[in-house]
């Protein structure tokens, strides 16, 4: 007998609700998060069941512990979006009542009626989902990056706006090393070249160091408003704090590429990716780890395609009629594929092509581009299916014009 298990989380307990596949009740609680909650998790079913498999589990997260554990236990988990989970309590419930319990059985009603619509749970190795990780701990860490470099920007235009004529880049070593050494217009205008350029060396420079030490005299001598002392001495305490954090960001983002990177090459797939126009190490991990390496997570390209966020969403009611991009996704794997698609335009003939053709059609710049990530993701998944390399000959000889025989011309 199959049985229905709706699984509500939150930080340190689980509400469930167990169904038999006519919606009849079988059991109910709320659990406690960790080993005592999933040991009361198998109690509910044991009774219920002759295989764990017969156990399908609806709950609206795809990772954690407390999902890990119910996979190995041979558990069908299926991840429900809590989008598409609101839509279906509304379908339920016009009053707008909720709960932790309610919202359990809400998630036990949908695997047992819908659960045809939504995914289950993929098999992904322990080494992609390690990629994953990885990947989405260093873009984060680049994101924080941004952010310090952005509110830096904010407090330099508010009293030492030659700074900014100086660097453009103000997480770069040069410009980090330099402000470090100055924090104040004063002490920038007051620096002699020797000393910028010994501030250059500590910062890493080995390259024309004469040449761009003099630069950023002239930039750093500029003439500008002044700031009150008080409030100059304050900006400058806020801009050695916030340098400190950023170098430090710089050093850690260096070490986890270093790990990242060897570890997407250990990966079986990595070659496959490593060899699609546009992606480097961190985009092929990226795009490694989003997508999974479940050789059954994708029935087919489209599938691959929507994931990824990259396939047009059409939107037909009566005589009206839009085809639109598609705004729900993974964020973080559609940008990994717009930046592949944007880098693979100097790489590949083939997509430089395609995008040219696009744009003469009439697509701005980002609709040509989302539409060659969508034909590069539907190549990625046809090499990934055959286990073979990127080739642009492959990839691209269906577009090529087909050429004329001689005896066709003189005809």
């Amino acid at each position: 007998m199959t049985v229905f298990m709706g699984d509500d989380w939150a930080e340190d307990h689980h509400d469930v609700y167990l169904m038999n596949e006519d919606g009849k009740k079988l059991a109910g609680r709320r659990l406690p998060e960790g080993l005592d909650g999933i040991g009361m998790f198998h109690e509910l079913v044991v009774d219920h069941i002759a295989d764990p498999a017969e156990v399908i589990v609806g709950i609206e997260t795809d990772r954690g512990l407390w999902v890990s554990a119910l996979v190995a236990a041979g558990y069908q988990v299926y991840a429900i979006n809590p989008f598409a989970a609101s839509r279906y309590r509304d379908r339920h419930n016009v009053a707008g009542a909720k709960s932790d319990a309610g919202d359990a059985k809400m998630l036990a009603d949908l695997v047992r009626t819908d659960r045809h619509n939504h995914r289950q749970i993929a098999g992904d190795t322990p080494e992609a989902e390690a990629l994953r990780i990885m990947a989405r701990g260093h873009q984060n860490l680049i994101w924080t990056r941004t952010r310090q470099t952005n509110a830096l920007r904010s407090a330099l235009r508010e009293y030492y706006p030659a700074a900014l004529e100086a660097f453009d880049d103000l997480a770069d070593r040069d410009c980090l090393a330099v402000l470090a050494k100055a924090p104040t217009p004063t002490a920038g205008a007051d620096l002699t070249l020797g000393q910028i350029q010994a501030a250059l060396k500590r910062g890493g420079r080995q390259r024309n160091i004469e040449r761009r030490a003099a630069e950023i005299q002239t930039a750093l001598r500029t003439a500008q408003i002044a700031a009150p002392a008080a409030i100059t001495e304050a900006f400058a305490a806020t801009t050695r704090g916030a340098i400190g954090i950023i170098v430090e960001l710089n050093r850690q983002i260096t070490q986890l590429e270093t790990t990242l990177t060897a570890s997407f090459e250990q990966h079986p797939d990595s070659d496959i990716y490593h060899s699609q126009p546009g992606f480097g190490v961190v985009l092929g991990a990226r795009a490694l780890g989003e997508f999974g390496d479940d050789p059954n997570r994708y029935a087919n390209t489209k599938s691959r395609r929507n994931y990824a966020g990259t396939s047009p969403l059409t939107i037909a009611s009566g005589k009206k009629k839009a085809v639109l991009a598609r705004y729900v996704r993974n964020r973080r794997l559609y940008d990994a594929l717009d930046q592949a698609a944007f880098c693979a335009l100097t790489q590949s003939p083939g997509c430089r092509q395609f995008y040219d053709q696009r744009r003469a059609k009439g697509d701005l710049h980002h609709q040509a581009l989302r539409a060659l990530a969508n034909r590069l993701v539907s190549i990625l998944h046809g090499c990934l299916e055959h286990r073979t390399l990127y080739n642009e000959d492959i990839a691209w000889a269906h577009r090529q014009p087909t050429p004329v025989k001689e005896d066709q011309q003189a005809a």
